[in-house]
């Protein structure tokens, strides 16, 4: 399976889509891929968010308790936290990285088919005066994303299960000795990190598939 990529102009995909009726049917799959990426967001959301409310309250159940391996489960915890929440961190860029991808491809297909309707953003005009001013700072519209919000929350989430596992940690001294299941576990999570950010990639490239094909047939009556 070989991989072949490029950049290609403007011009060039332009060209891939001169057709009208072409244009026409892409943009709309492209509307209806952004619709399904976005439904995807969500659901990906709540999947990580109940993991990660889970380990949570487990983690502040072993914080109440008085069980011999407090510690040590607290770290098993605070690295399944950590791994749950970079996860989520990275399948949040994921998730934006297509809608973004879809979103351009509508603002690309849009012109000749529906005008630029997409590319025209329609807002309000600048509050005057002190009481407009405040009245829209609390419950005017903003140009936030909420798909950079929850990455940014996922990040601090992230930080957050490294500081309790830190805290779970007992205290660094030169002359203990060490804790190979704390370095094992610890490894592991750093280990799950890194395939995040690196086989956990898309891949860019194009393939060229081996297909195989099975043939059945019927033995012929006896």
């Amino acid at each position: 399976m070989s991989k072949i990529s490029r950049e290609i102009s403007q011009e060039e995909y332009r060209a891939d889509f001169a057709d009208r009726y072409k244009k026409a049917k892409a943009l709309k799959y492209a509307l209806d891929i952004r619709k399904f990426e976005i439904d995807l967001y969500w659901k990906r959301a709540t999947y990580f968010w109940a993991f990660i409310g889970a380990t949570f309250a487990g983690y502040g159940a072993v914080q109440a308790s008085s069980v011999e391996s407090k510690a040590d489960l607290s770290v098993v915890l605070s690295c399944l936290g950590i791994v749950f929440s970079f996860g989520w961190f990275c399948a949040n860029k994921g998730s934006k990285q297509w809608q973004e991808n879809w979103e351009n491809h509508v603002d690309m297909l849009e012109d000749d088919v529906i005008g630029p309707l997409y590319k025209i953003v329609l807002g309000r005009q600048e509050p005057k005066g002190f009481k407009q001013r405040a009245k829209d700072l609390i419950i005017g519209p903003a140009r936030f994303s909420v798909s950079k919000i929850n990455q940014i929350i996922s990040l601090f989430v992230t930080v957050l299960w490294i500081v309790l596992l830190l805290k779970s940690l007992p205290p660094f001294s030169t002359k203990a000795p060490i804790n190979i299941e704390y370095v094992a576990i610890i490894a592991a999570t750093l280990a799950a990190c890194l395939l995040f950010l690196t086989w956990g990639k898309t891949a860019r490239g194009s393939y060229r598939h081996v297909a195989h094909k099975r043939e059945t047939t019927i033995d012929p009556a006896k």
